[in-house]
């Protein structure tokens, strides 16, 4: 394993929890444009419709994905622009 490999490990830990922050936040808040509720259904809602839980599932995934891929993507190329070598 290459040493800048090792060295970003603790870094793409840290952005790994960014993203999860930001993601939530984004989620909470998409959830009350679409729904106008509070809080998205969980899987084990009872008194939510299965349509309902499986729209905050694949919008929650969505949003989840694309800030994962946008934090995980701007750290390496951050760690690119500091060290001159990609992470990986």
């Amino acid at each position: 394993m290459k040493a800048s490999a090792i060295a970003y490990r603790p870094v793409g830990l840290a952005l790994g929890a960014l993203s999860g922050m930001i993601a939530s936040t984004a989620f909470k808040q998409t959830w009350k444009l679409i729904e106008g509720e509070g809080d998205a259904p969980d899987a084990t809602d009872e008194d939510r419709p299965w349509r309902q839980i499986l729209i905050a599932a694949a919008v929650q995934g969505a949003i989840f994905a694309v800030v994962k891929a946008t934090v995980e993507r701007s750290g390496a190329q951050a760690t690119r622009r500091l060290t001159g070598t990609w992470p990986g």
